[in-house]
C-alpha cells in the first residue's frame, strides 16, 4: 500500500522544496514528485502546509517515560523511551546503559536484540557508556562499577547480533589493540569520561576511534601546553562529536567557537536524556542517588550534573537560537550527522528515494505535529492529518 504527503514543505539535501510530495511505499520513501504527479488511488495526508524534516536520530538516551534503562533493561523500557521521546521527534535511538555490572551489560544487548525483533519502533541498536571510563573524569557514573576491558568484556561488547553498538571509553584505560579489535568486530568506539592526554587520543584516533561522546563534558580540557581530548575533537576533521545544546552543559559561546573548528557534518546533537522526559515528575533515582531538574538540568544533591531533562525538538530549536545555525543545519545535526556516525548512510537521516520513511512534521513553532517511523505515523497523531 501507498501513502502519499502532500500540501507540505519538503526538507530535502538540497534545501526546502515547494509543491512536491512525498511517496512511502514498504517504509521507505519510493518518490518525491511534483504533487501533481502524486499517485492515484494512494492513502493521501494533508500535511497543511508543515515543514517535513527527515526523522532525528539520538545516540545518547539513558531514559524516558518515567523510565532509566538501567532500572530495568528490558525490551519494554527500550519501547517505553522510544514512545517517550517520539513526540519530539525522535524516530530512532540507542538505549544508553550508564557503567554497570558486566551482567546488567549482558542483559541490555539482549533486550536490544529482544527489541529490534520485536519490531519496537526507532531503536538503532545500544549505546554502552561505561564502565571502562576514567574516574578523574567520572561526572555521574559510579566509579566503582569501573573496570578495563578485557577478554571476556571484548567478547560481550562484540556480542549483538542485530543493530548497532556504540561503546564510550576512555582511550588510557585501555589500549589502542583494544580500540582496533572493536571497531574492526563492527562496534562504534567513542572517547568520554576519559583524562586522555592529547597523544593518547591520537593514538585512539588512529585506532579506529570515531566519535566523542558530550563533547566539553567529562574529558581533559583544551589547554595551553596540553591540548587534552578535547583538542583532538578539535583537530580530526572526520571524528563526530556530540553535543549536548541546552545552555548549561556546554556554554554556547564555546560551541559556537567549536563549530568553527570542524566540518559541520561531523557534529551531532544528543540528549543525554533521563527519565523525566515527558513526565511532569522531574526527579528519579539513579544508581540511589535522588536526582532533580534544576533550571532545565539534571543534578543530583551536590549539584553533578546527571544527563538532561533535553528533547531532541528542544535541542533543534536551542541550535537555532544558541548557535547560530541555519534550520536545516540544526535538522542536519539531528538526522544525517547521527545516521552517518552509525553508518546508516542511504538507509536513514535524509528525505531522499530509498531512504526509511522516518519522517518529522514542523509547524511554523516548530513544534512536532506528527512523526512517521518506517512509513508508520504515530497513530495518536493520524486522524489529525489524514484525509480521504
Amino acid at each position: 500500500m501507498q501513502a502519499v504527503l502532500v500540501n507540505g514543505r519538503v526538507l530535502t539535501e538540497d534545501g526546502v522544496a515547494l509543491g512536491q510530495c512525498v511517496v512511502i511505499e514498504a517504509g521507505r520513501i519510493a518518490a518525491i514528485l511534483p504533487a501533481a504527479d502524486a499517485p492515484a488511488g494512494a492513502t493521501q495526508y494533508d500535511l497543511r502546509g508543515g515543514l517535513l524534516v527527515p526523522g532525528f536520530i539520538d545516540t545518547q538516551v539513558n531514559g524516558g517515560g518515567g523510565v532509566l534503562f538501567n532500572d530495568a533493561p528490558t525490551v519494554e523500557t527500550i519501547a517505553a523511551i522510544g514512545a517517550a521521546h517520539r513526540p519530539f521527534g525522535t524516530t530512532g535511538f540507542l538505549p544508553t546503559l550508564i557503567s554497570d555490572d558486566l551482567a546488567v551489560v549482558d542483559a541490555a544487548l539482549r533486550a536490544t536484540e529482544a527489541a529490534i525483533a520485536a519490531g519496537v519502533p526507532g531503536v538503532l541498536g545500544i549505546h554502552i557508556e561505561g564502565p571502562f571510563l576514567n574516574a578523574k573524569r567520572k561526572g555521574i557514573h559510579d566509579a566503582g562499577k569501573f573496570r578495563v576491558i578485557d577478554e571476556a568484556a571484548l567478547a560481550l561488547l562484540t556480542s549483538l547480533k542485530v543493530g548497532k553498538t556504540l561503546v564510550t571509553l576512555a582511550p588510557e584505560t585501555t589500549t589502542p589493540e583494544m580500540i582496533r579489535r572493536l571497531t574492526q568486530a563492527g562496534v562504534i568506539v567513542a572517547a568520554g569520561h576519559t583524562n586522555a592526554a592529547y597523544a593518547t587520543m591520537r593514538k585512539a584516533l588512529a585506532a579506529g576511534l570515531s566519535g566523542f561522546t558530550h563533547l566539553f563534558n567529562a574529558m581533559s580540557p583544551l589547554t595551553s601546553r596540553e591540548p587534552g581530548a578535547v583538542g583532538a575533537a578539535l583537530e580530526s576533521q572526520t571524528a563526530w562529536c556530540g553535543l549536548i545544546v541546552d545552555g548549561r552543559h556546554v556554554d554556547p559561546v564555546v560551541l559556537r567557537i567549536a563549530l568553527r573548528t570542524r566540518p559541520r557534518d561531523r557534529f551531532m546533537l544528543v540528549t543525554d536524556a533521563m527519565p523525566t522526559v515527558g513526565m511532569v515528575d522531574k526527579s528519579f533515582d539513579l544508581q540511589g542517588r535522588r536526582i532533580h531538574v534544576v533550571d532545565g538540568v539534571c543534578v543530583d544533591d551536590h549539584g553533578t550534573l546527571a544527563g538532561s531533562d533535553l528533547d531532541m525538538i528542544g535541542a533543534v530549536r536551542n541550535a537555532v537560537a544558541m548557535l547560530d545555525l541555519s534550520l536545516p543545519d540544526a535538522v542536519a545535526m539531528a538526522s544525517s550527522s547521527p545516521a552517518d556516525f552509525l553508518g546508516l548512510t542511504g538507509q536513514r537521516g535524509r528525505i531522499a528515494m530509498g531512504q526509511a520513511a522516518d519522517l518529522v512534521l514542523l509547524d511554523e513553532a516548530l513544534n512536532v505535529a506528527a512523526t512517521w517511523i518506517n512509513g508508520e505515523e504515530d497513530h495518536d497523531q493520524e486522524e489529525r492529518y489524514r484525509r480521504a
